[in-house]
């Protein structure tokens, strides 16, 4: 067991030591149903403890609220059940310029703080034999990002699995995010915000890199 002081510099220096989220080989015996059961049941123990009184009408129904929306709407990209079938077509067209979508939203959490992270992916490929529905994309940067995060996983996520099933390694991702944890608590800095970027292939070229930073920016 680390000591509160190694915590807290592992937290507020956002250490992550795996590309894959860290997860226990039994994450998924228990149905969802129980898992909310047993979240509710915690976390109306926590509220308890900071002194919140759960008779209240408007408090009542908050720990099943948010055990619901971890297991079904915040925490959903845990569960590879839940992953999206990344559709690819054909190139039939012979479309070899960079494709680019941009503005994704991103609505994560920080796995140091559960606190929210809350921004936008730009991701671009340069199709060889295979192009992917756009709406995939989405998906794809909607799935990783919803579970717990740090934001330098997030984009190798994303990138690992686009190259994989595009079949090449000419992508770019980049993530700008505000973070939380950053601007509610520790130094409490309300206008940062945190750019994360990575890509293969052709995007290692720095003219063809900065032609999509040139595209984003518009």
């Amino acid at each position: 067991m680390k000591d509160k002081e190694q915590i807290e510099i592992m937290g507020n220096d956002h250490i992550s030591t795996n590309i894959e989220t860290p997860m226990h080989s039994n994450a998924f015996d228990k149905s969802d149903d129980e898992k909310i059961k047993n979240i509710s049941h915690y976390f109306e123990k926590i509220m308890e403890e900071i002194g919140l009184d759960l008779t209240d009408d408007s408090l009542s129904g908050t720990p099943y609220r948010v055990a619901k929306m971890y297991v079904k709407e915040l925490f959903y990209g845990l569960n590879p059940v839940n992953k999206p079938t990344l559709s690819t077509f054909d190139n039939k067209y012979g479309y070899k310029k960079m494709l680019v979508e941009q503005n994704i939203t991103i609505d994560s959490a920080c796995e140091h703080h559960f606190l929210p992270i809350i921004g936008h992916a730009d991701v671009a490929y340069i199709p060889k034999d295979k192009v992917i529905g756009l709406s995939k994309i989405n998906r794809l940067v909607d799935y990783y990002a919803r579970r717990p995060q740090v934001q330098e996983r997030l984009v190798l996520q994303i990138l690992n699995d686009l190259q994989r099933v595009l079949g090449t390694e000419d992508v770019i991702v980049s993530v700008t995010a505000k973070h939380l944890c950053v601007s509610s608590r520790g130094i409490k800095d309300q206008s940062s915000y945190t750019t994360t970027i990575e890509y293969g292939g052709c995007f290692s070229q720095t003219a063809i890199r900065n032609d999509f930073f040139k595209i984003i920016k518009k």
